[in-house]
């Protein structure tokens, strides 16, 4: 990789990093201040996580999700190509910006079903993101499998607290 394409990705994965991460941080900013002491006093399974391993398994997420959408961004294409990979980033932008949404209509709205609807969603856009990157990066589309994983498991969540509550 010569200097211009390297310094070319290294911008790449900065600024897709930082989306992500935003994405993330301004979503709990918009999300905090109305999840005390709802959250606190809702029904929750026994297997609820404690509240401190949110934060890191999140920024690990997410930093995981910016490095996938890096390598999608910084494949070259043929012409032919390029309409999937701009399509494989747009299903990107969608999860993320359920993402985004999720976490303001379950904590900020207290809106379990219609939470249950978005992260539903979101799983699905997931999917089609890893299958959609997969011809660009295959590495890319394996960075996306603790993702999927963690929101599987928070939509298991979200419907278990949804039925407690």
């Amino acid at each position: 990789m010569n200097s211009q394409k390297k310094s070319s990705f290294i911008f790449k994965i900065v600024v897709a990093i930082l989306i992500c991460e935003l994405t993330g941080i301004i979503s709990s900013i918009i999300s905090m201040p109305s999840m005390y002491p709802w959250f606190s006093e809702i029904q929750k399974p026994s297997w609820n996580p404690p509240s401190t391993i949110f934060a890191p398994v999140w920024t690990t997420l997410y930093l995981l999700m910016g490095i996938s959408l890096a390598l999608v961004w910084k494949k070259d294409v043929g012409s032919g190509q390029e309409e999937a990979k701009q399509n494989a980033m747009l299903w990107f932008a969608l999860q993320l910006f359920l993402n985004f949404w999720w976490s303001i209509v379950f904590f900020k709205f207290h809106s379990l079903s219609i939470s249950l609807v978005v992260i539903v969603l979101m799983v699905v856009s997931i999917i089609i993101t890893i299958f959609k990157f997969a011809p660009f990066s295959k590495v890319a589309s394996w960075l996306l499998i603790p993702y999927i994983s963690w929101v599987c498991f928070a939509s298991i969540l979200n419907f278990t607290i949804w039925q407690l509550n």
